[in-house]
């Protein structure tokens, strides 16, 4: 699962901004890591969370506790705990979120619910996190032409 994405190849040598990947396991485990935190690791601490890994309740436990001791060693201070979602709109097959669909819409596609729930779970966060309002979105539309969703564009 440590895979990262084409649309993230301009940095992933470096690692010096934080991939989808490791954004999916912050979210996993509630720890609010932010770019100064990532920019104070060195190359091996910003791989192993890459790598660590973050799936059964036991390894969330972990993770969590292994970035909050970076975090700590590396700045005198923990990043902020955030409320874990028991229910990530990532994981609900049954509706596509709106900022996604508005986002889509920017460029005049319709993500059908069939394509939605062909994509990994991984897939369908980083589509949600690419379509906020607040982001930056250079990256949404490579990710959807990764993802093959891209083929509707007229």
């Amino acid at each position: 699962m440590a895979n990262f994405f084409e649309f993230e190849t301009d940095f992933v040598d470096s690692l010096r901004c934080i991939p989808m990947i490791v954004r999916f396991k912050l979210d996993t485990c509630g720890v609010k890591l932010k770019l100064h935190h990532w920019h104070n690791f060195n190359q091996i601490e910003r791989e192993s969370l890459v790598h660590k890994p973050c799936l059964t309740p036991q390894e969330i436990e972990e993770y969590k506790q292994y970035t909050q001791n970076l975090v700590y060693l590396n700045t005198g201070e923990y990043a902020k705990q955030l409320d874990i979602d028991s229910h990530p709109e990532w994981l609900n097959l049954d509706n596509i979120p709106i900022d996604l669909e508005k986002k889509a819409k920017e460029f005049n596609l319709i993500i059908t619910l069939s394509q939605w729930q062909n994509l990994t779970n991984l897939q369908r966060f980083v589509l949600i996190k690419l379509s906020r309002p607040s982001h930056e979105n250079k990256n949404f539309l490579p990710a959807l032409k990764e993802f093959n969703i891209y083929s509707n564009h007229e």
